[in-house]
């Protein structure tokens, strides 16, 4: 099955329907996700406006990015090493 990406705005949208009063099976129904998925939704997000949500969101990607960077880098260090001990 195919892992559906929603948007800020409806994260913050589905948050800001079961806090106003509709029932949280009913609110998962309508955007076809689990209650667990919006539980885990509720933990990360309850309590977060719409801007501090996309904040988060974007340091994320970023961080996901320089692990991605230190990887490589460490990767590319460990090479040169080991080629450097060899005895020429």
């Amino acid at each position: 099955m195919r892992k559906k990406r929603f948007t800020e705005e409806q994260i913050f949208k589905a948050l800001k329907e079961n806090e106003s009063g509709i029932k949280t099976p009913e609110v998962c129904r309508k955007l076809g996700i689990t209650e667990q998925t919006f539980y885990r939704w509720k933990s990360k997000y309850g309590g977060m406006e719409l801007p501090d949500i996309r904040k988060m969101k974007s340091l994320q990607e970023e961080n996901t990015q320089l692990k991605k960077l230190v990887a490589d880098l460490s990767l590319q260090n460990q090479a040169i090493k080991a080629v450097l001990e060899k005895k020429w």
